[in-house]
């Protein structure tokens, strides 16, 4: 039983983040997914947002939408995380959860990096959306960053570093 139950677990972890972003419009390149399956791993603790909190995650956003354009959710910042300009993958600045019924479910990850005059940064071959100002209420106007969504969790039908998933709604 307990080898049945360590084999389900290995196709979770890996089978499954294989097929979600190997999926049409999905990202294919090899070393990416790699990189991926090894961030859904150092992840997968924070699905208990009690455990995000205390990795030091706070929440600093409503549940964001946008009409007809879809939702990227709830934002848990990690301010130590983003203020020391460094990005290391297995250790993203922001968490996305979106409401469910069961409380919130972990749906993407989010690097973040204010805007300081560095050149524009890329991950994963990825530029970074930005710079751009606070978008949100609660987010200073003078906070220029850059940021890019990771949407590993979920699968988004607008790609997997689209800044807002049609299919998620608050």
């Amino acid at each position: 039983m307990r080898r049945l139950i360590t084999a389900f677990g290995m196709v979770v972890v890996f089978l499954v983040p294989a097929a979600v972003l190997a999926a049409p419009g999905r990202v294919t390149d090899s070393d990416n997914l790699k990189h991926f399956v090894t961030i859904r791993q150092a992840t997968a603790k924070h699905h208990d947002v009690s455990q995000a909190l205390a990795d030091g995650y706070v929440p600093v956003s409503p549940c964001d939408e946008h009409h007809g354009v879809g939702a990227m959710g709830i934002h848990y910042l990690n301010p130590a995380l983003a203020m020391d300009l460094v990005l290391d993958p297995l250790a993203p600045e922001l968490l996305l959860y979106i409401p469910s019924g069961n409380g919130l479910r972990l749906v993407a990850v989010e690097y973040f990096v204010a805007d300081v005059g560095q050149p524009h940064p890329t991950l994963f071959g990825q530029a970074f959306d930005g710079p751009v100002a606070g978008h949100e209420p609660a987010m200073p106007p003078e906070l220029v960053h850059y940021d890019l969504q990771v949407w590993l969790w979920q699968a988004n039908p607008a790609g997997i570093f689209a800044q807002w998933n049609p299919a998620l709604r608050c």
